[in-house]
């Protein structure tokens, strides 16, 4: 399968288009099933996040590459990588050591828009 300059093969590199489309990511517990956030891809983060098994994202308010954990130390371990059938989106099960979400709750989904509307 050939590969790109960022390691990944033509099929995965198919659904970013280009360098500078973003995919969304979801990130999953792997034991749990629950969803903990969603984040942004580009080409270079899914590359990195492959060959290092740790879920490194783009950051679209800072234009910049975000190894989640790199500052607070909860890290996402990945496990597994799945693409859906549109190939547009991709989930991340993912080990996840401490919070997801930067508000210190373990996923960034803690708000149920039915409870709130009660």
């Amino acid at each position: 399968m050939p590969m790109n300059q960022h390691g990944l093969s033509e099929a995965v590199r198919k659904l970013l288009k280009d360098s500078h489309t973003l995919i969304p990511a979801i990130a999953q517990d792997h034991v749990s099933g629950k969803i903990l956030m969603l984040a942004w891809m580009n080409e270079e983060s899914l590359a990195i996040t492959l060959a290092t098994k740790k879920a490194t994202y783009w950051s679209r308010s800072r234009n910049e590459l975000w190894v989640k954990g790199s500052t607070s130390g909860h890290f996402q371990f990945i496990k597994d990588v799945w693409l859906d059938c549109d190939g547009d989106a991709l989930v991340l099960s993912v080990e996840q050591i401490g919070s997801a979400c930067h508000t210190g709750e373990l996923s960034c989904f803690h708000q149920n828009l039915l409870e709130i509307s009660e």
